[in-house]
């Protein structure tokens, strides 16, 4: 017979002090980060593949075996019990020194790499130099920063997915999506991108520079995936990467629609996407950072459909950079292509405007037309704008600034290294245009939404408190009112830590549901009517 907490505190008790064996998976799990540590100043040591197998497997270890003996004693349900009492996870003084030296570490391996070991056309040193062997016997290549961050990358989320899995193991779509994201960020994101990378120059490719990187990232996200050389390797290649352009072109226009219009963009943001996998597993303990303020809100929207609109532009600018007016060279013109894309995005604005305009609020309908008018203003600056100008910018200017300030300083510095401070989303929500892209799908056509039982609410407030894109889930839970939000990546933390099983994710129709205000209201519902409808 199975035993229950009959415990009625819903806030948790204060953490207790680590056991012994946790000291020692500590100790264990330190040992590893010493190590690479040791390594990063120039430390040498003589069997690099001991050495680091040593330490990524001591780091892993550690991690698995601290939170077996915090998990194996308590049953199955909520875990979050004791996060305001500690100074890690309640913005106390060793949360903002794991934001500063995490922001630290991102700032040394996106701008000086060379303090880490990285040498050009010679011999890697410090912790580079440590996963030169894990490099070259996947990739055949030395080790460059961003294989070292990949590497440690997927490590973390294997290692803290385990422990994520564990927490919530009460949850069958927990363990599921967390196994989902566990495989997409080894595969796709870490070991084929290597194996590509031998490839390249091999008879399959007939000679061609495949482009390798992280595979399962999608146009808005991937922001460079139809620049000039990532076209021409694109086609370089033979068939195999004929095969992945129209994949990427096909992911825009059809998988993402369809997959966001089935399932929501949970799909991607929290089964398929890196950031979003390490946000829900190291990043797990953060959560409830996240503001549910009205003002987060607001700036939410429009910083986030801002970056929507500048990687569109962007990305138009550099597209039209590379084509030509000619039309025995080029099937596709200038000209036309800027037309092509006024249209459509006019398409998708007329749409919105006269088939769903009850369901956007009033600032996001003026966003809606001011788009509209930048749409018109593209086309008219086109025709007094110089070769390879758009809105009298160089396209390279474009993409460099918007590398710098979003690919950058926002998605890695802020977005994971601020974590302790603004909770594990901050990018997804504030910055992430893949994420604004579907969000925009999801809130006007899809079928996802998260269904709620007001009368079972008893007001506790687990559901906002760890709802890490700072949706106020109470709110709608206690009106009995389904959620369909942009923002919400469908993680399922709401539902898995409400004690009454008020939320529910579905993705059915809307037809044939009982309309919950009604019946909050006491107005009359004529059931009959409803099954009769079947």
């Amino acid at each position: 017979m199975s035993t229950y907490d009959r415990s009625m505190a819903l806030t948790g008790q204060p953490p207790k002090e680590i056991n012994l064996n946790q000291k020692i998976a500590s100790i264990v799990g330190m040992l590893g980060l010493a190590i690479l540590l040791l390594a990063t100043f120039n430390v040498s040591f003589p069997n690099k593949a001991f050495w680091l197998t040593l330490s990524l497997v001591s780091i892993s270890g550690g991690t698995i075996w601290f939170s077996w003996e915090q998990y194996k004693g308590k049953y199955p349900g909520i875990k979050n019990d004791g996060v305001w009492f500690k100074s890690l996870t309640n913005l106390g003084f060793w949360g903002w020194i794991a934001g500063l030296a995490i922001t630290t570490f991102y700032v040394i391996l996106y701008f000086f790499p060379e303090y880490l070991g990285l040498v050009n056309g010679g011999d890697n040193k410090g912790v580079i130099g440590l996963f030169d062997p894990l490099s070259k016997a996947l990739s055949g290549n030395p080790a460059s920063q961003w294989f070292v961050y990949g590497a440690l990358y997927t490590v973390a989320i294997l290692a803290f997915g385990i422990k994520f899995m564990w927490k919530y193991r009460h949850n069958r779509y927990e363990r599921i999506r967390t196994m989902s994201v566990m495989f997409f960020q080894t595969s796709f994101a870490f070991l084929i991108p290597e194996f590509m990378a031998r490839l390249n120059g091999s008879s399959v490719l007939q000679g061609g520079s495949l482009p390798f990187l992280d595979l399962k990232n999608i146009w808005p996200l991937n922001y460079y995936n139809f620049e000039s050389y990532r076209i021409k390797g694109f086609l370089s290649s033979g068939d195999i990467g004929f095969a992945m352009l129209i994949f990427a072109i096909l992911s825009v226009f059809v998988i993402t629609p369809f997959l966001t219009y089935k399932f929501g963009k949970r799909w991607y943001c929290s089964w398929v996407c890196g950031c979003g996998g390490l946000a829900e597993t190291i990043g797990d303990p953060f959560r409830q950072l996240s503001d549910k303020s009205v003002k987060a809100w607001k700036i939410e929207r429009w910083v986030i459909h801002s970056v929507v609109v500048f990687v569109t532009l962007m990305t138009t600018a550099v597209i039209y950079s590379y084509l030509g007016n000619d039309t025995s060279k080029y099937w596709l013109t200038k000209t036309t292509f800027l037309l092509g894309v006024a249209a459509l995005l006019t398409l998708v604005f007329a749409w919105v405007m006269i088939f769903k305009r009850d369901q956007l609020q009033k600032d996001a309908k003026y966003g809606a037309i001011g788009y509209f008018v930048i749409i018109i203003s593209l086309i008219a600056i086109h025709f007094f704008s110089g070769e390879g100008h758009v809105f009298l910018f160089k396209s390279g200017a474009l993409r460099k600034n918007y590398s710098f300030l979003i690919g950058s300083i926002f998605s890695g510095v802020i977005g994971t290294g601020f974590y302790p401070i603004f909770g594990n989303r901050a990018w997804c929500r504030f910055g992430c245009p893949m994420a604004a892209m579907m969000g925009f799908q999801q809130r006007l056509f899809s079928k996802f939404r998260i269904t709620t039982n007001g009368g079972q609410c008893i007001s506790c407030g687990n559901c906002s408190t760890y709802c890490e894109m700072g949706i106020d889930v109470r709110a709608y839970a206690q009106k009995g009112e389904n959620i369909v939000r942009s923002s919400c990546v469908g993680c399922g933390i709401c539902s898995a830590v409400c004690p009454r099983g008020v939320l529910k994710l579905e993705n059915g129709p809307l037809q044939g549901r009982i309309d919950s205000n009604q019946v909050l209201l006491g107005n009359d519902v004529d059931l009959m009517e409803l099954v009769n409808s079947k």
